[in-house]
């Protein structure tokens, strides 16, 4: 039975959801603040954290975010923001949100975010494989879900680890966004192009180093993205 987490403190909305993924056979746990929605997700075992952006108790959604990540918890996160957050948003994707929401949210949007996020990070696409794919110095174990860069383990998202995937797979060559977007999120997912280039300027971030100044992801405008690796 998949395990969700609800950090949210209005009562309505937070009913709502626990009810929905109750009656969609979740086992569902519900934080009402900040702190407390922390605490489950540094101590708790969870497939996902659905996490409110704003939240009462001095900790908000993108604090609890840098946290999990900081303390290398990379269990998916979907935020739930209202839509004057626009920047938040962007925020809360370069901290290692794996997607997010906006209020007033339709639960059938809901849910299929939901699935969608557990299909690509707990599915079959990820439990079947032990391949490992090494482009240059840049190594995926896809079995294990790790990539190194090196000597040195890069710390990445489920959502970064099925991004590398993709342009590993297809170094060298244009990976069109439709192609990212049906791998990835999945074809029933609507996902702005904002939102694939926050990922993928993180991505940047953690493969071009001063160490491996040749690696980059490439750009292709109106097209999609190519991975380049300097070769060892």
């Amino acid at each position: 039975m998949r395990k969700i987490l609800v950090v949210e403190d209005d009562p309505a909305i937070r009913m709502a959801i626990v009810d929905d993924f109750t009656f969609e056979g979740y086992a569902v746990m519900a934080a009402v603040s900040g702190p407390e929605g922390l605490t489950f997700g540094l101590t708790g075992s969870f497939d996902i954290i659905l996490l409110d952006l704003m939240l009462p108790g001095g900790v908000d959604g993108l604090d609890i975010c840098r946290e999990l990540r900081r303390h290398d918890i990379q269990t998916p996160v979907i935020m739930l923001t209202a839509k004057s957050q626009d920047y938040d948003k962007v925020i809360g994707l370069e901290l290692g949100a794996d997607d997010y929401v906006t209020k007033p949210y339709n639960p059938p949007e809901l849910r299929s975010r939901v699935k969608a996020v557990l299909r690509r990070t707990g599915g079959q696409a990820i439990s079947k494989p032990k391949q490992v794919i090494e482009v240059g110095p840049l190594k995926l174990d896809a079995g294990k879900f790790v990539c190194s860069l090196g000597c040195k383990i890069l710390i990445m998202t489920a959502l970064e680890l099925n991004l590398i995937k993709v342009l590993m797979e297809n170094a060298g060559q244009v990976v069109t966004r439709e192609e990212i977007l049906d791998t990835v999120w999945g074809p029933d997912v609507v996902v702005s192009p904002r939102t694939i280039d926050t990922h993928m300027g993180n991505l940047r971030k953690k493969i071009c180093t001063p160490d491996y100044p040749g690696n980059s992801i490439q750009s292709i405008r109106g097209v999609g993205y190519k991975l380049i690796v300097q070769e060892s």
